[in-house]
């Protein structure tokens, strides 16, 4: 294990391995007190050879930046979103190609969203420590359980992404793999505030249209100001405090700040602003964005009837239920009769034929 803090050796380090085409990766980085991830340490394993990198120093994400980007080297790493997140924000970079051992499993079948101590102990028959899962990695100089810690998370995923390529390759499913790691490659190169994040919040189903609307005008803006000053979202307003605002009546700066009241945590200075959303009337875009509804018994039934089919192909395919298909992209596949952009490719090609009966009934 080699602790690296310097640019330059850092840079010496990578051109010894300049011929490497297979490297394992993993971060430690805060996100308590920040909207985008604060990249703390980057680990590398190449061969047998483990380096702790400081994230923190100058320069750094320089060096590790043509690495990142580089598509003859592939990234092996385990559930690798918030990771993919986190060297965006710290290197600029979206590491790709990337080959997740977490989504790997669970197309072999072996188990869902299988932690990383879990996996290394199924696949390499090793028990890890969780001793420093909660660490500041932030802190200066990092102790030596730190390090030993954070060197055991790259430790063994060579060998993991050995066995379960092979085993990928013998199911023939080594590209629904590369399809899913491109998703999620591309959605954090692209990563935006959701459109409608009303819909994320499953309490909202009995507020009436303009209700829905005004709820979803508030976390808008709130996701906005949170990307803005890179702060939580919860301190730009919770949700409780957001519901109250549309569920009450408001006619004047006033009753927002007996509602606020309410809530001592809440943007008291932005006030002004969220009284002139509230009081604004939406535009035709904001009528057409799509609401939260109680679906009535025959959508229920079709609902149910999608979701026992989802469950008969994830057990013909020995793959969890919640990877091949949600709850979420069925409502929206009965809502709008289009295939959501999760579904597309391999999903689509093995639900299209169970599903036809129930989408397109005689």
């Amino acid at each position: 294990m080699i602790w690296l803090d310097n640019p330059s050796d850092l840079t010496r380090f990578l051109q010894t391995h300049a011929d490497a085409r297979l490297i394992g990766m993993d971060t430690e980085f805060i996100r308590e007190r920040t909207y985008y991830p604060q990249l703390a340490l980057v680990q590398i394993v190449i061969g047998d050879e483990i380096v702790l990198i400081d994230a923190g120093k100058p320069d750094v994400a320089a060096v590790l930046k043509p690495l990142l980007e580089n598509p003859e080297v592939l990234k092996i790493m385990h559930s690798c979103s918030e990771d993919l997140q986190a060297f965006k924000a710290g290197c600029g970079a979206v590491p790709t190609p990337v080959f997740d051992t977490q989504t790997a499993a669970a197309l072999c079948g072996l188990g869902s969203s299988l932690s990383y101590l879990k996996l290394v102990e199924q696949l390499c028959g090793v028990t890890l420590e969780k001793g420093e899962t909660r660490s500041d990695w932030l802190q200066r100089p990092l102790t030596e359980s730190q390090k030993h810690y954070a060197a055991d998370d790259v430790r063994y995923i060579l060998p993991m992404h050995a066995q379960l390529a092979e085993r990928l390759q013998l199911l023939q499913r080594r590209q629904w793999l590369d399809a899913d790691c491109a998703r999620a490659v591309s959605a954090a190169a692209d990563e935006q505030a959701e459109a409608n994040p009303h819909l994320s919040v499953r309490s909202n189903q009995p507020l009436d249209a303009e209700a829905q609307l005004r709820l979803r005008r508030i976390l808008r803006w709130r996701d906005a100001r949170a990307i803005e000053r890179n702060k939580p979202k919860r301190w730009i307003i919770d949700n409780d405090a957001a519901f109250a605002l549309i569920r009450s009546p408001v006619s004047s700066v006033e009753d927002i700040d007996a509602i606020f009241a309410r809530y001592p945590k809440s943007p008291k200075s932005a006030r002004q602003h969220l009284f002139a959303l509230l009081q604004k009337p939406f535009d035709d875009e904001e009528r057409r964005a799509p609401l939260a509804r109680e679906p009535d018994a025959a959508a229920k039934a079709r609902l149910k009837a999608l979701q026992q089919a989802v469950l008969a192909k994830a057990g013909e395919l020995a793959v969890p239920e919640g990877l091949l298909c949600s709850r979420k992209h069925l409502e929206y596949l009965l809502e709008t009769g289009e295939w959501p952009a999760a579904l597309q490719g391999w999903r689509q090609g093995v639900l299209a034929e169970p599903f036809k009966a129930i989408l397109e009934p005689a």
